[in-house]
């Protein structure tokens, strides 16, 4: 490799995690929120399987697999794991993923980390309330906030209007 692709593949790369670090900065959750602890033992009478596997060890579902990939009506989407609201439906949008997805949270109900599984670095976001895995945001989703909030059906409840 040539020392200016080197230098212009490391300028990219650092570009894109100064990104997704002022990203994850953007959603960091408020102090008012009282933090939920519970056992592992606690979690797995208190949640499905598949619940468990994606809110306790950020596991993924399938996509397609969710209802809440249909789900139209007013309301909001509330953590599986402790019921905290997360996003409005105004927010929600079709991306074509398989998986629930919405253009912005609620502020300050979601926390962030770099999420480095694959080979390249990720923005995955927890409850600000339980710490349960619910997805990884993306800065591909429409105006207004340009942001893709991807969230595993698993990790949510749909509680109407």
């Amino acid at each position: 490799m040539s020392r200016r692709r080197f230098l212009v593949r490391s300028l990219a790369l650092a570009s894109a995690a100064a990104a997704r670090l002022s990203l994850a900065a953007a959603v960091a959750p408020t102090a008012a929120i009282v933090p939920v602890v519970r056992s592992e033992e606690e979690w797995k009478k208190r949640l499905t399987p598949a619940q468990f596997s994606v809110l306790r060890h950020e596991g993924t579902e399938r996509p397609f697999s969710s209802p809440l990939n249909d789900e139209k009506r007013n309301g909001t989407f509330t953590c599986a794991g402790c019921d905290l609201p997360l996003f409005e439906s105004r927010t929600k949008y079709d991306s074509g993923t398989g998986w629930p997805s919405f253009w912005d949270c609620i502020a300050g109900r979601v926390a962030t980390k770099v999420d480095y599984r694959l080979v390249w670095p990720r923005t995955e976001y927890h409850c600000a309330r339980c710490g349960g895995h619910q997805g990884h945001v993306f800065d591909d989703g429409p105006k207004p906030t340009g942001l893709r909030y991807c969230n595993n059906g698993v990790a949510l409840k749909f509680v109407p209007a």
